[in-house]
């Protein structure tokens, strides 16, 4: 029996010749709940001044895990955002389009696209995460049930950095109904405090979401 033996650029391109995998998205992007809701939720967050930075690390967070398979939560992410995104044999996307919610740019290469945690990693710890134990901390930054992570544009997640909303808001003023229902949301559902300044910013976002 004779074994074929390829090497160098013939075994490149056999690789390269590989059909690619279609991506295979958890969910869709999670739904942050009404204005009712989040307008409730904002009402019984507490208010407390920003707890100290100190010992505060991204690596106190645990994050982009593994999720099955070859995939980590960054991929799991790119793939149920995107469309018509392909991922090669490691979960890697090598084609597909995002499009920005925070600034509506669309974009059609996943190394341009960020996933941004909604309530940043350092203003979690601020609020609260300061005394969590590790694996909810890795719990909170690999969060795919929640409205806590979403693919946005490198440019507008940077501009962002670990800012709350009353120093930051998505450039498109459109998303913030929904930007303030997911912070919101989050802040909720773990447990974290807000500022003042957040919650006056977070209601005056609110309040663009219009009557239900």
């Amino acid at each position: 029996m004779k074994i074929l033996m390829l090497t160098g650029a013939a075994a490149s391109a056999l690789v390269l010749s590989l059909p690619a995998i279609a991506a295979t998205a958890p969910a869709a992007l999670p739904e942050p709940p009404s204005v009712t809701v989040a307008q409730a939720e904002l009402d019984q967050l507490k208010t407390a001044e920003p707890r100290p930075m100190t010992g505060y690390s991204r690596a106190r967070f645990p994050h982009w895990s593994a999720q099955g398979g070859a995939c980590n939560t960054r991929e799991k992410v790119l793939a149920r955002e995107g469309s018509l995104v392909f991922q090669d044999g490691r979960c890697r996307p090598i084609s597909g389009t995002w499009k920005s919610a925070y600034d509506g740019r669309m974009i059609s290469s996943a190394s341009q696209v960020d996933i941004d945690h909604m309530v940043p990693l350092a203003n979690a710890w601020r609020s609260g995460a300061d005394v969590w134990t590790t694996e909810k901390r890795g719990e909170f930054a690999n969060d795919l049930k929640n409205s806590q992570l979403i693919a946005v544009s490198a440019a507008s997640n940077r501009s962002k950095g670990d800012q709350g909303p009353d120093q930051w808001r998505p450039p498109l003023v459109s998303y913030w109904c929904t930007y303030a229902r997911a912070w919101t949301d989050v802040k909720f559902d773990y447990g974290l405090t807000v500022t003042d300044a957040e919650r006056a910013a977070l209601q005056s976002m609110l309040d663009t979401c219009g009557a239900e």
